[in-house]
């Protein structure tokens, strides 16, 4: 039987678009693999493999052939953990290495062009300019030289070609003089260049790195969260008699039902129930909400929010991987792995880029050869080493993913939990945006505010009542038991869920309902309301209560009227989506009346009550017919096949697992008013992948063929291979920084 997992690998020694290409495609070529994605913003590999077929060895290999390093070893955690160091040291040696070339390089421009012409002065230049080249620039030869020896040059390829053509051109005319000066011509050198090349590029990657980091600060802040060691409260009997013994272990070490002591400033190391203590906890590191939240006994509290002013002990339910936080932290980095669905096009793109940069610069030495009437081998050298280096198909790899990355980091400290790159990518699309009321406009903390019995029997229909109740793990049902509590819990036969309608079950031969009233009118439309029940009805149903009957097929016993709050922020959620063009609508199980009023109080014209599941998909699915990308916003298993259906899902809370699975965005906080914020931030983050693409591209299209010379017949313009250098390290600096400025 297949067993499918997923992987998040960091990988090392990608430096360019190609980079990504090639590694991508060396997964998808291992048998089992379904699924890959490669990002260059987080240097990661996010696979999906049938673990019978694939494994993580055989990924490695492949990727280790194709010229790269795969990181496999222990979890993801741990991966990610190895990745950081290894970016720390690489970060490091990096900076040393732009720090010695900058010194030597501001040597050899003093040495080779400040000073007056004297004895073996470009030998003193070339010794200046051999350990810039060959050590500071040796990660270009290393990266470089592997990829042409696997068939996939790529950016280090091109820049340790063009540095190779520049330093060994010029330790040639050093070696070799007469061959020029036997001509009568000046003797050319381009240590110089070979130097500024490898110095420019350093510091580029250098900011880049610096850049890149920022990009995925969002992860790290989560990661930061989670405590790594925790204070277990253990008894023990000595001499008969308990003893509470305090421990420290190893978050790893805890278990479910262990008993953890939270002190005033710590964060909360697992998720669980208070059973002693009170205290307020900040929780906005999971929902973004400001306002700190008072917990004592009974309440839950989850790992990596803050502990404030009181000590609490928290017995444990789930903790390590297993906690909410490790699940979100998982969520934000396959999101941050994902590819937006143009980045599609930009890697066909990238794959092919450099071999044709390459065949472009030799045809600009051929047509310099041709058509320079003089000088024409020097000229078109440099012109070929300008279009090697100046052509950057690092700013083409990074223009989508550190958008998406950066944009994903931000919604994750906004509350706002975005599953993929496409999400993000498409919110911004969003035109009608249907809701849900019970959870989702309401608090979800409904309660009973008033009920009548039919008198001849109300102790046992009670019972039968709650019994029904408590079988459901609806809101209203929840609210239902909570009013009758006290009452017998009775062994009940056949019960069976009806989605969106209530329950049924039979106690002995006679079977009960327990639903709204539309459920009582279609299944048991002959049962009779009692006129103690009757009045009382109609009025609850006039108001726009929400419903719940008793009944059977002979008659309605109990009637019970429900009413939940609107949630904070409801009405100007709906307000400011309304300001951006989006059309509100509420689709909702309960009577009309109930829904009515509930759209009155935050301002929504569009209402459809009475659905079942079925009708509410059904219902998105003919505006998607209708060509509308919809977007649709619940919190139960009720709403998970609208959700499912919609273009865009959004789950509040953590609601129901299947809710937040068939969603995909999730908002721990339950806040409506990140709905606009998830809308603006898509927005923004479409329109700086488009600025990205278009000045990638541009620079491109216009800094090749001006490298190449094309200007130097109208004004004489030719750029040296240290000018080009510098354009294609600002050219990443920019793409990068311009993501940055969604963090804002």
């Amino acid at each position: 039987m297949a067993k499918t997992l997923k992987r998040v690998f960091p990988v090392k020694g990608m430096g360019c678009a190609a980079c990504v290409a090639r590694v991508e495609s060396a997964l998808k070529n291992v048998e089992g693999v379904s699924e890959c994605h490669v990002s260059l913003a987080t240097n990661t590999a996010q696979v999906s493999f049938d673990g019978t077929r694939a494994s993580a060895r055989k990924l490695s290999e492949a990727v280790h052939n194709a010229g790269y390093e795969l990181l496999t070893e222990g979890s993801d955690d741990q991966a990610e953990q190895e990745a950081e160091n290894a970016r720390i040291q690489e970060f490091r040696s990096l900076r040393n290495d732009t720090i010695l070339a900058a010194l030597l390089s501001l040597a050899v421009m003093a040495v080779g062009m400040g000073f007056k012409p004297f004895p073996l002065q470009h030998w003193t230049v070339m010794a200046l300019a051999t350990p810039v080249v060959c050590w500071c620039g040796r990660r270009f030869f290393k990266s470089g030289i592997r990829g042409l020896l696997h068939g996939a040059a790529n950016m280090d390829s091109l820049v340790a070609l063009s540095v190779s053509i520049s330093y060994l051109f010029s330790l040639f005319n050093l070696l070799f003089p007469s061959v020029w000066t036997s001509r009568g011509l000046d003797v050319p050198m381009y240590f110089e260049s070979a130097t500024m090349i490898v110095t420019f590029i350093l510091l580029g990657r250098l900011l880049e790195e610096r850049s890149k980091h920022s990009t995925t600060a969002a992860i790290r802040s989560l990661v930061a969260l989670q405590p790594q060691t925790v204070t277990v409260r253990r008894i023990i009997v000595e001499n008969g008699e308990p003893q509470y013994l305090e421990e420290s272990l190893p978050i790893a070490e805890v278990k479910a039902g262990d008993i953890v002591v939270v002190k005033p400033g710590e964060k909360i190391p697992v998720d669980g129930v208070v059973s002693f203590g009170e205290s307020w906890v900040d929780e906005s590191s999971l929902t973004g909400e400001p306002l700190p939240v008072l917990k004592n006994q009974g309440a839950t509290v989850w790992a990596g929010c803050m502990n404030q002013n009181g000590s609490l002990h928290v017995r444990t339910e789930k903790a390590g991987k297993d906690s909410l936080l490790s699940g979100i932290i998982r969520l934000v980095r396959d999101a941050q792995g994902s590819k937006a669905p143009v980045q599609n096009l930009v890697d066909r793109i990238a794959a092919v880029f450099v071999p044709v940069i390459m065949v472009l610069s030799l045809v600009t030495l051929v047509l310099w050869l041709v058509l320079s009437p003089e000088d024409s081998l020097t000229m078109g050298l440099l012109s070929m080493v300008s279009v090697l280096v100046i052509a950057c198909p690092c700013s083409l790899g990074l223009a989508t993913p550190t958008a998406i990355v950066t944009g994903i980091g931000k919604g994750a400290s906004l509350g706002i939990l975005i599953k993929d790159a496409r999400s993000l990518q498409e919110a911004c699309k969003t035109d009608i945006l249907a809701l849900d009321k019970t959870g989702t406009l309401t608090e979800g903390r409904p309660a009973v505010n008033d009920s009548v019995w039919d008198n001849a029997s109300e102790a046992p229909l009670r019972n039968i009542l709650y019994s029904l109740e408590k079988a459901s793990d609806h809101p209203l049902a929840v609210a239902v038991c909570e009013s009758l509590r006290g009452c017998d819990l009775i062994s009940l036969n056949g019960f069976e869920a009806l989605p969106g309608e209530g329950v049924k079950a039979r106690f002995g031969a006679d079977e009960y309902f327990a639903g709204s009233l539309s459920l009582q009118k279609r299944l048991c439309p002959d049962a009779q309301t009692p006129p103690s029940i009757e009045p009382a009805l109609n009025e609850w149903e006039a108001a726009g209560a929400s419903l719940v009957l008793l009944f059977d097929h002979r008659q309605v016993y109990a009637a019970l009227s429900i009413t939940d709050r609107l949630r904070e922020g409801a009405a100007s959620a709906v307000a400011e989506l309304k300001k951006r063009g989006i059309s509100v609508r509420l689709l909702s199980g309960d009577n009309a009346a109930s829904a009515q009023r509930i759209a009155r109080e935050c301002g929504i014209d569009e209402v459809y009550a009475g659905l079942l599941p079925k009708d509410k998909a059904a219902h998105i699915k003919a505006l998607q017919e209708q060509g509308h990308f919809t977007a649709m916003v619940g919190d139960g298993i009720n709403d998970s096949a609208a959700l499912a259906q919609a273009n865009l899902g959004i789950a509040m809370g953590c609601g129901a697992d299947i809710a937040v699975e068939a969603a995909q965005v999730s908002l721990p906080g339950a806040d409506l008013r990140r709905i606009p914020a998830l809308v603006d931030l898509s927005r923004k983050c479409v329109r700086i992948i488009r600025e990205n693409l278009f000045w990638a591209f541009a620079y491109n299209i216009l800094a090749v063929p001006i490298a190449a010379g094309a200007l130097y017949p109208l004004n004489g313009l030719l750029l040296s291979p240290s000018v080009a250098a510098a354009c294609m390290a600002l050219s990443s600096i920019c793409v990068v920084s311009n993501s940055l400025r969604l963090k804002r």
